[in-house]
């Protein structure tokens, strides 16, 4: 019987976990099932419970669970204790084990598949929720100066912040003369582009934690418009996050190369 994975969220039917976790497998040779898992908005704990009651293996968590799962996990790895968000759920001898591969799988699309410097590079991060939580602290260990974060409620900034020793801003008090400038808001889902004012993205190299198969998101056609240096959506991260965790379960690192390509082309 084949071992048994899922991403579990709400919704969940447009993920394209399952497609890249089979690439995975085929390309590693491990022979495993992958699935998406449905659970209610405040089912997480007894959907997580069945699954692997019923010999599951390991789970990606997507909106809206990160933190529910967070609190339902027997121990944490150093990234999500950190992050204090799970996307990764690990089944060993010992645990119940919750990770967090978001920050790894950003920084492997920056670094190594966009070419992006992060050493020196002055970073602002949008968004003080669940999606920036993760990868604080993977920008700092990659180098990333002057990060700040900036949000619309400027205490959640400021809180978030002052965990990993960061700077905070409201979103229209930002600056200019930023390196790399990150979306982490639901920007990219809501359809809304100008967070910030225009100077803040222009000349800077512009990230969508986000993703559309085109490439093509809300806020980076609008940092694009604004002249941004260069702009990418977060279909790169979800890949490589996603890579992270085959490795947790399987031990086994896959190759990642072209899959973005095969999935924008709807291969």
């Amino acid at each position: 019987m084949m071992d048994r994975y899922a991403v579990i969220g709400n919704p969940v039917d447009h993920s394209l976990s399952p497609r890249i976790h089979a690439a995975f497998a085929t390309r590693t040779g491990e022979d495993i099932e992958y699935g998406r898992l449905e659970a209610p908005a405040d089912g997480f704990a007894g959907a997580a419970r069945r699954f692997f009651a019923e010999g599951g293996k390991g789970l990606n968590v997507t909106l809206p669970f990160k933190l529910d799962a967070w609190r339902w996990v027997e121990s944490h790895d150093d990234a999500a204790a950190s992050a204090g968000a799970v996307n990764t759920i690990v089944v060993d001898s010992k645990a119940i084990r919750g990770c967090n591969t978001d920050g790894i799988g950003l920084v492997r699309d920056l670094l190594d598949n966009l070419g992006w410097g992060l050493d020196g590079a002055r970073t602002l991060v949008l968004g003080a929720g669940g999606a920036a939580q993760g990868v604080i602290e993977p920008l700092k260990l990659a180098g990333a100066t002057d990060l700040t974060i900036a949000n619309r409620t400027l205490r959640r900034a400021q809180a978030l912040a002052a965990r990993f020793g960061v700077a905070s801003a409201g979103l229209d008090e930002v600056g200019c003369g930023w390196d790399v400038v990150l979306n982490a808001t639901a920007a990219g889902l809501a359809g809304v582009g100008g967070l910030v004012a225009t100077d803040v993205v222009s000349v800077s190299r512009c990230y969508d934690m986000f993703y559309s198969l085109d490439g093509a998101t809300p806020f980076c056609r609008w940092a694009a418009e604004q002249g941004a240096g260069a702009v990418s959506d977060g279909l790169g991260m979800l890949i490589e996050q996603a890579a992270e965790a085959f490795y947790l379960w399987r031990r086994v690192r896959p190759d990642t190369g072209g899959i973005a390509e095969a999935l924008r082309a709807g291969a």
